[in-house]
């Protein structure tokens, strides 16, 4: 069958280097693609943030299966429009995508129906901050309501910093309409897992989990990015964590989902914090994480194509996937400046020599190829990925594959999996 991955970064690379291994799929497209991508699949420019161009796109090439990678088309409405022309397309409708579109939507949401997650308010004004305030202790987290590429949410160490950093936010200095309301919350303490399910609507299969690295620097120093790396371990939920996990978060979501006349179908991606009161929700995703997805793959051994298919199709089972017991990291190479400002354009280096390395597989997130030669072309640039028999090599493989690749400002996180390692 043909299979079109809308997205361009390290997680839609993950998704097609795994997809290509399946008997079912004979064409692989994905749009618009990078540098990288154009290995495993046919790279079709297309604005992704354009409804029209995609349904133009679709209209194309026909494809029996489609997969969306980022959110922002899941928020545009790609797969009610995908499904209304009968093209068969993974992922949550525009209603069931405000799960990530809207956290004051999934924050009412879990408390309607009972699912574990931090004390919080809504607030639209900074009035309305500084009279939540008085509800928390600090440090206080303010989140911002619509979607900012991971970087809607901040820590303020003390009331001044929340109240300055959500007057941006309301202003819309910061992070444009994504903030026209900011949620203030309880700073919850302990172990961030993110956890993934597959649904059909009704059923849920869980994925192995993984950890990322959300800040910039070493550490958990500095801003929020889209994610500085991420590992997972057959060690990282035990079954009977698992379980509590689909039973107590996962399959309520889309039980309460179905209840209120929508139905969830897709991945769901629960961010969570393991505290001493237990799991607790700190946020959903409606797609695939990045960079978890890169571990996650690097571990899958079942065909992921039939895993997508079964969840369009109302048949998913709590058995879908098949794992390898073998750790995985991915750490995350970025352009100098990133989160900020940074400068495209720089030649990479080294390449050709890593991808002869077992083990190893580089993602590629922000790069262009031209002639024969990869170039930086965004933020998060490579995501460097290891799998091994257990974490510490798996971490030493992936360090020794980043000191053969190079490029003028490149920086990455020197500690991811550090803690896994230790244990």
């Amino acid at each position: 069958m043909k299979v079109l991955i809308i997205g361009s970064g390290g997680r839609e690379h993950a998704l097609a280097w795994k997809l290509r291994q399946s008997s079912r799929v004979t064409k692989l497209y994905c749009a618009p693609g990078n540098g990288g991508l154009a290995e495993e699949a046919e790279c079709l420019p297309v604005d992704v943030k354009n409804l029209d161009s995609l349904l133009a796109l679709g209209n194309s090439i026909r494809p029996d299966l489609t997969v969306v990678g980022p959110e922002l088309p899941l928020t545009l409405g790609v797969v009610d429009e995908f499904s209304r022309r009968g093209w068969r397309i993974f992922g949550p409708t525009k209603a069931a995508a405000r799960l990530e579109s809207s956290k004051s939507f999934a924050k009412a949401f879990l408390q309607r129906h009972y699912i574990p997650t931090a004390h919080y308010a809504v607030c639209n004004s900074v009035d309305d901050v500084q009279k939540a305030l008085s509800h928390f202790h600090t440090p206080v987290v303010v989140k911002a309501d619509g979607l900012a590429a991971g970087k809607g949410v901040v820590i303020a160490r003390n009331r001044e910093e929340a109240t300055s950093v959500s007057a941006d936010m309301l202003s819309g200095k910061m992070l444009g309409e994504a903030g026209s309301k900011v949620i203030i919350e309880e700073c919850l303490k302990g172990e961030e897992i993110s956890f993934l399910v597959i649904s059909d609507g009704e059923r849920v299969a869980p994925l192995v989990a993984a950890q990322d690295y959300k800040r910039v620097g070493d550490g958990d120093t500095g801003p929020n990015t889209g994610g500085m790396g991420a590992y997972s371990t057959k060690t990282m939920l035990d079954d009977q964590m698992r379980d509590w996990l689909v039973h107590h978060i996962a399959q309520p979501v889309i039980s309460g989902m179905k209840a209120e006349g929508t139905d969830y179908k897709g991945v769901l991606y629960c961010g969570l914090m393991m505290t001493a009161r237990g799991p607790m929700v700190l946020e959903f995703n409606c797609r695939f994480g990045d960079p978890e997805t890169q571990p996650i793959m690097m571990r899958l051994e079942s065909d992921l194509a039939e895993a997508l298919e079964a969840s369009i199709e109302g048949r998913v089972s709590d058995g879908e996937f098949r794992w390898s017991s073998d750790a995985s990291v991915c750490v995350v190479m970025c352009s100098g400046g990133y989160p900020g400002t940074f400068e495209a354009g720089k030649k990479i280096l080294g390449l050709a020599e890593t991808a002869k390395s077992e083990g190893i597989k580089v993602f590629h997130a922000g790069t262009a190829k031209h002639d024969g030669t990869y170039f930086t072309s965004g933020g998060r640039v490579l995501g460097v990925t290891a799998k091994a028999a257990d974490i510490s090599t798996a971490v030493q493989h992936v360090y020794d594959a980043i000191a053969r690749i190079g490029f003028e400002g490149a920086h990455y996180r020197n500690d991811i999996a550090a803690r896994a390692v230790k244990k």
